[in-house]
Protein backbone atom coordinates (compact mmCIF):
# COMPACT_ATOMS: atom_id res chain seq x y z
CA UNK A 1 0.00 0.00 0.00
CA UNK A 2 1.33 3.84 -0.87
CA UNK A 3 1.86 5.68 2.33
CA UNK A 4 -0.48 8.41 2.75
CA UNK A 5 -1.12 11.23 1.43
CA UNK A 6 -2.45 14.63 0.85
CA UNK A 7 -5.37 13.40 -1.92
CA UNK A 8 -8.41 13.89 0.41
CA UNK A 9 -6.90 17.03 1.81
CA UNK A 10 -6.44 18.66 -1.45
CA UNK A 11 -9.70 17.56 -2.12
CA UNK A 12 -11.26 20.20 -0.37
CA UNK A 13 -11.14 23.85 -1.01
CA UNK A 14 -7.62 24.90 -0.62
CA UNK A 15 -7.83 27.47 1.76
CA UNK A 16 -9.75 25.37 4.30
CA UNK A 17 -8.56 24.77 7.39
CA UNK A 18 -8.34 20.72 7.34
CA UNK A 19 -7.58 18.50 10.59
CA UNK A 20 -7.20 14.80 10.77
CA UNK A 21 -8.38 12.78 13.75
CA UNK A 22 -7.63 9.77 15.33
CA UNK A 23 -7.64 8.04 18.19
CA UNK A 24 -5.54 4.86 20.17
CA UNK A 25 -6.27 3.18 23.14
CA UNK A 26 -9.77 1.28 22.42
CA UNK A 27 -8.82 -1.97 22.80
CA UNK A 28 -6.60 -2.25 26.06
CA UNK A 29 -7.90 -3.22 29.46
CA UNK A 30 -6.33 -0.06 31.74
CA UNK A 31 -5.85 3.60 30.85
CA UNK A 32 -7.70 6.15 28.99
CA UNK A 33 -8.83 6.22 25.26
CA UNK A 34 -6.83 9.39 23.71
CA UNK A 35 -7.74 11.20 20.80
CA UNK A 36 -5.36 13.95 18.57
CA UNK A 37 -6.58 16.59 15.89
CA UNK A 38 -3.85 17.40 13.85
CA UNK A 39 -3.87 20.69 10.89
CA UNK A 40 -0.94 19.75 8.70
CA UNK A 41 1.11 22.88 6.73
CA UNK A 42 0.04 22.02 2.96
CA UNK A 43 3.40 22.39 1.98
CA UNK A 44 5.36 19.50 4.56
CA UNK A 45 8.79 20.69 5.99
CA UNK A 46 11.85 18.74 5.19
CA UNK A 47 12.26 17.39 7.95
CA UNK A 48 8.22 15.46 7.89
CA UNK A 49 8.45 14.77 3.74
CA UNK A 50 8.09 10.95 4.19
CA UNK A 51 8.26 10.39 7.68
CA UNK A 52 4.33 10.43 8.52
CA UNK A 53 2.96 6.66 8.58
CA UNK A 54 0.35 4.70 10.45
CA UNK A 55 1.71 5.09 13.65
CA UNK A 56 1.34 1.34 14.05
CA UNK A 57 4.28 1.08 11.07
CA UNK A 58 6.65 3.05 13.12
CA UNK A 59 8.99 2.12 15.66
CA UNK A 60 9.00 3.92 19.50
CA UNK A 61 11.76 6.04 18.77
CA UNK A 62 10.58 7.35 14.84
CA UNK A 63 7.52 7.92 16.77
CA UNK A 64 9.06 10.15 19.42
CA UNK A 65 10.75 12.28 16.53
CA UNK A 66 8.38 12.19 13.94
CA UNK A 67 5.86 13.22 16.66
CA UNK A 68 8.45 16.46 18.46
CA UNK A 69 8.82 17.64 14.62
CA UNK A 70 4.79 17.59 14.45
CA UNK A 71 4.98 19.54 17.66
CA UNK A 72 6.97 22.29 15.75
CA UNK A 73 4.96 22.54 12.57
CA UNK A 74 1.63 21.28 13.14
CA UNK A 75 -1.41 22.65 15.05
CA UNK A 76 -1.92 20.05 17.87
CA UNK A 77 -5.09 19.20 19.91
CA UNK A 78 -5.16 16.41 22.52
CA UNK A 79 -8.56 14.53 24.16
CA UNK A 80 -9.01 11.66 26.74
CA UNK A 81 -11.71 10.47 28.11
CA UNK A 82 -10.72 8.38 31.30
CA UNK A 83 -11.57 5.42 32.30
CA UNK A 84 -14.69 5.94 34.53
CA UNK A 85 -16.28 7.36 30.83
CA UNK A 86 -15.17 4.43 29.12
CA UNK A 87 -17.08 2.21 31.61
CA UNK A 88 -19.77 4.31 32.15
CA UNK A 89 -20.32 5.08 28.13
CA UNK A 90 -18.91 2.74 26.78
CA UNK A 91 -15.68 2.27 24.78
CA UNK A 92 -17.24 3.88 21.12
CA UNK A 93 -18.87 6.63 22.82
CA UNK A 94 -15.98 7.69 25.08
CA UNK A 95 -13.89 7.79 21.85
CA UNK A 96 -15.88 10.24 20.04
CA UNK A 97 -15.47 12.17 23.51
CA UNK A 98 -12.25 12.22 23.60
CA UNK A 99 -12.45 13.28 19.68
CA UNK A 100 -14.66 15.88 20.27
CA UNK A 101 -12.30 17.17 23.58
CA UNK A 102 -9.47 17.11 20.46
CA UNK A 103 -11.10 18.94 18.24
CA UNK A 104 -11.84 21.44 20.52
CA UNK A 105 -8.57 21.86 22.46
CA UNK A 106 -7.07 23.19 18.81
CA UNK A 107 -5.60 26.33 19.28
CA UNK A 108 -7.76 27.50 16.07
CA UNK A 109 -10.79 25.46 15.14
CA UNK A 110 -10.60 23.39 11.93
CA UNK A 111 -13.12 24.45 8.91
CA UNK A 112 -13.12 20.74 8.20
CA UNK A 113 -12.12 17.34 9.92
CA UNK A 114 -11.50 14.11 8.19
CA UNK A 115 -11.91 11.06 11.20
CA UNK A 116 -10.46 7.73 11.11
CA UNK A 117 -12.90 4.75 10.72
CA UNK A 118 -16.39 4.48 9.93
CA UNK A 119 -18.14 6.90 13.45
CA UNK A 120 -17.96 10.44 13.25
CA UNK A 121 -18.26 12.73 16.45
CA UNK A 122 -20.74 16.33 16.55
CA UNK A 123 -18.48 18.58 15.96
CA UNK A 124 -18.93 22.40 15.02
CA UNK A 125 -17.55 22.05 11.32
CA UNK A 126 -17.96 19.39 8.68
CA UNK A 127 -16.38 16.24 8.81
CA UNK A 128 -15.71 13.38 6.89
CA UNK A 129 -15.20 9.62 7.75
CA UNK A 130 -12.31 7.33 6.39
CA UNK A 131 -11.85 3.62 6.88
CA UNK A 132 -8.26 3.06 7.09
CA UNK A 133 -7.74 7.01 7.29
CA UNK A 134 -4.06 6.71 9.33
CA UNK A 135 -2.85 4.65 5.81
CA UNK A 136 -4.33 6.94 3.58
CA UNK A 137 -4.54 10.69 4.73
CA UNK A 138 -1.31 12.31 6.41
CA UNK A 139 -3.72 14.73 8.53
CA UNK A 140 -4.95 11.30 10.25
CA UNK A 141 -1.65 9.64 9.97
CA UNK A 142 0.15 12.81 11.77
CA UNK A 143 -3.27 12.83 14.61
CA UNK A 144 -2.10 8.76 14.90
CA UNK A 145 1.22 9.49 15.64
CA UNK A 146 1.03 11.91 18.98
CA UNK A 147 -1.90 10.06 20.15
CA UNK A 148 -0.39 6.92 20.42
CA UNK A 149 2.89 8.78 21.49
CA UNK A 150 0.87 11.03 24.19
CA UNK A 151 -1.34 7.74 25.26
CA UNK A 152 2.27 5.49 25.76
CA UNK A 153 4.09 8.15 27.56
CA UNK A 154 0.83 8.36 30.29
CA UNK A 155 1.37 4.63 30.78
CA UNK A 156 4.57 4.72 31.12
CA UNK A 157 4.38 7.20 33.62
CA UNK A 158 1.31 5.15 35.44
CA UNK A 159 3.46 2.05 35.21
CA UNK A 160 5.45 3.71 37.57
CA UNK A 161 2.73 3.18 40.19
CA UNK A 162 1.55 0.16 39.42
CA UNK A 163 4.71 -1.14 38.41
CA UNK A 164 3.33 -5.21 38.22
CA UNK A 165 1.59 -4.61 34.90
CA UNK A 166 3.85 -4.05 32.40
CA UNK A 167 1.82 -0.96 31.33
CA UNK A 168 5.45 0.45 29.87
CA UNK A 169 5.66 -1.93 27.40
CA UNK A 170 1.99 -3.49 26.76
CA UNK A 171 0.31 0.11 27.29
CA UNK A 172 -2.20 -1.53 28.98
CA UNK A 173 -3.62 -4.36 26.73
CA UNK A 174 -4.03 -7.74 27.60
CA UNK A 175 -0.75 -9.29 27.28
CA UNK A 176 -0.04 -12.48 28.95
CA UNK A 177 1.97 -10.56 31.32
CA UNK A 178 -1.00 -8.30 31.82
CA UNK A 179 -3.34 -11.15 32.30
CA UNK A 180 -1.09 -12.61 35.16
CA UNK A 181 -0.42 -9.47 37.15
CA UNK A 182 -4.31 -9.11 37.25
CA UNK A 183 -5.12 -12.66 38.51
CA UNK A 184 -2.07 -12.35 41.21
CA UNK A 185 -2.31 -8.69 42.13
CA UNK A 186 -5.77 -7.60 41.18
CA UNK A 187 -7.65 -4.60 39.93
CA UNK A 188 -6.46 -1.15 39.82
CA UNK A 189 -8.26 2.00 39.76
CA UNK A 190 -6.62 2.38 36.01
CA UNK A 191 -8.71 -0.52 34.87
CA UNK A 192 -11.46 -0.77 33.02
CA UNK A 193 -14.28 -2.80 34.25
CA UNK A 194 -16.56 -3.15 31.76
CA UNK A 195 -13.87 -5.11 29.66
CA UNK A 196 -14.72 -8.94 30.05
CA UNK A 197 -11.43 -9.89 31.31
CA UNK A 198 -11.08 -7.39 34.15
CA UNK A 199 -14.96 -7.60 35.02
CA UNK A 200 -14.61 -11.15 35.56
CA UNK A 201 -11.47 -11.00 38.08
CA UNK A 202 -13.48 -8.15 39.71
CA UNK A 203 -16.85 -10.55 40.43
CA UNK A 204 -14.03 -13.16 41.17
CA UNK A 205 -12.89 -10.77 44.29
CA UNK A 206 -16.72 -10.13 45.28
CA UNK A 207 -17.39 -14.06 45.33
CA UNK A 208 -13.99 -14.55 47.32
CA UNK A 209 -15.60 -11.43 49.99
CA UNK A 210 -18.53 -13.18 50.36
Amino acid sequence: MPPPDFSIENSLPEDASICGIDEVGRGPLAGPVVAAAVILPRNLPESLDGTIRDSKKLSAAKREKVAEHLRHYATLGIGIANVEEIDRLNILQATLKAMQRAFAALPRPADYALIDGNKAPQLPCPAQTVIRGDSVSLSIAAASIIAKQYRDRLMAELAEQHPHYGWCSNAGYGTAAHLNALNRYGITEHHRLSFAPVSKIKLKEKNISH
